[in-house]
């Protein structure tokens, strides 16, 4: 590997042999791990940090006006997930969103009676936060002197897929979890049906419109993370299909295969081969 890449061995700590994929993208093809199966990119340092200065404003992830019914919508499912696998009230358990933006989520889950607080590494983002009222921390949670076993739940949306070392984050949400916690993860699924249609193609691969996405999961490689960081994997589910892109195929074409890729939502679900994953850790 070249010295100015950002990453040059397996993110899962896997002392294995690396190969080339037909994963093709303007930084050179994805790289897998051949133990786990893991997936990550070639970008260079400067890359990489050039593309996370999007990150770094007051707007964050909070939704537009037209998608705040959405964002309600999502909110409440994840929360009556996590009520399932804790078998607890939310009003009982105090959560940890990382990498919280502008504190979208930590919003609307303590309008539904959970307890709440973020950590935020990008100043702007954090800073609106705490001006909405937010309990939100600026910094990376390995930064940050939280005490041991200080929540019940701890979450990480589209957040692993930019860090270069999630044994370290991981290693940290474990420590500040109670035993029994509950880590949510939600992130890409590189074994679905997607990414066997279009390979590099697919928008979430693309640096220029996904700052920072350099790390891709499956459940092997997710499985064998949880494991190195005390945790079990108690609930897998991935959702959704993309057969093509709108920029690479006619109007007509993209309207059609939509209509396919919809209806193998449900198949997808029951398979796990849907593209985006939600994991739910437990604490061992």
């Amino acid at each position: 590997m070249k010295s100015d890449k950002y990453m040059n061995l397996c993110p899962m700590g896997c002392d294995a042999p690396l190969e080339q994929t037909d994963i093709v993208l303007t930084q050179g093809c994805l790289l897998r791990c051949t133990a786990c199966n893991h997936l990550f990119s070639q970008i260079t340092e400067a890359e990489y940090h050039e593309s996370m200065a999007e990150f770094d404003r007051a707007e964050g992830t909070w939704p537009s006006p037209e998608d705040v019914a959405s964002l309600e919508h999502s909110t409440k499912k994840t929360l009556r997930n996590i009520r399932q696998v804790t078998k607890k009230d939310l009003t009982r358990l105090k959560l940890l969103d990382v990498g919280c933006s502008n504190g979208a989520f930590i919003f609307t889950a303590e309008r539904l009676g959970m307890t709440c607080e973020g950590v935020e590494p990008a100043k702007n983002a954090a800073i609106a936060a705490q001006q909405a009222g937010l309990n939100v921390f600026h910094g990376f949670l390995e930064e940050m002197s939280f005490p041991e076993a200080a929540y019940d739940v701890i979450t990480l949306f589209e957040v692993i897929e930019h860090v270069k070392n999630p044994i370290v984050l991981l290693t940290q949400c474990n420590r500040v979890l109670k035993k029994g916690g509950i880590l949510v993860i939600r992130t890409a699924n590189t074994r679905s049906w997607t990414v066997q249609a279009i390979k590099g193609k697919w928008h979430y691969f693309d640096i220029r419109r996904h700052g920072g996405h350099i790390s891709f999961f499956c459940r092997h490689s997710m499985t064998a993370l949880a494991a190195k960081t005390g945790f079990d994997v108690v609930r897998f589910k991935t959702h959704s299909v993309t057969l093509c892109e709108n920029t690479h195929v006619s109007a007509m074409r993209y309207r059609g295969m939509k209509i396919i890729s919809e209806l193998l939502n449900l198949p997808a679900k029951l398979t796990e081969s849907g593209q985006e994953m939600e994991v739910y850790l437990q604490k061992s």
